[in-house]
C-alpha cells in the first residue's frame, strides 16, 4: 500500500492492524465521534505516543489539538455534513510535543466507509 494510492481508502478498511503497521507512513482511524479506533506502529513511533495512550482517545482535542482546525479537523466535518468524499493531501507542519516537523497529510473520508483516516507522510 502506498500513501498515495488511488483506492487507499477501501483497501485500509478492508486490511487488519497487523497490516496496517506494515505501513511506512502514519494511519490514524477514527469513528464518527473522533474517537481514534485504528493507530498502527508506524505512526506510534514517529510521534512518540503509545498506541494504549491514543486508541479510544478523541483525536483532535486530546492526541492531536494542533490539527484542530479549519485545515484538518474542519474538513472533516463538513464532508460528514454535506455526505461527500474526501480525499485531499496538504502540507502542514507538527508540532504538539516534539520540534516542529513538516509533513504531508492525507485526509480520507466517505459515505458507508467504517472509519475516518488521517495519514501522515514524514519525509525521509
Amino acid at each position: 500500500m502506498d500513501f498515495t494510492q488511488d483506492d487507499i481508502l477501501a483497501l485500509l478498511d478492508g486490511v487488519g492492524d497487523a497490516d496496517a503497521d506494515e505501513l511506512d507512513f502514519g494511519v490514524i482511524g477514527f469513528d464518527d465521534s473522533t474517537i481514534v479506533r485504528r493507530y498502527n506502529a508506524w505512526e506510534a513511533k514517529a510521534a512518540g505516543l503509545s498506541t494504549a495512550n491514543v486508541l479510544g482517545r478523541e483525536l483532535f482535542n486530546v492526541v492531536a489539538p494542533c490539527m484542530n482546525n479549519f485545515m484538518v479537523a474542519q474538513r472533516f466535518e463538513d464532508a460528514a455534513a454535506q455526505g461527500s468524499v474526501l480525499d485531499a493531501t496538504i502540507d502542514y507542519v507538527l508540532t504538539l510535543k516534539m520540534r516542529p516537523v513538516k509533513v504531508k497529510l492525507r485526509l480520507l473520508a466517505a459515505p458507508g466507509v467504517k472509519y475516518r483516516y488521517l495519514l501522515v507522510h514524514r519525509p525521509s
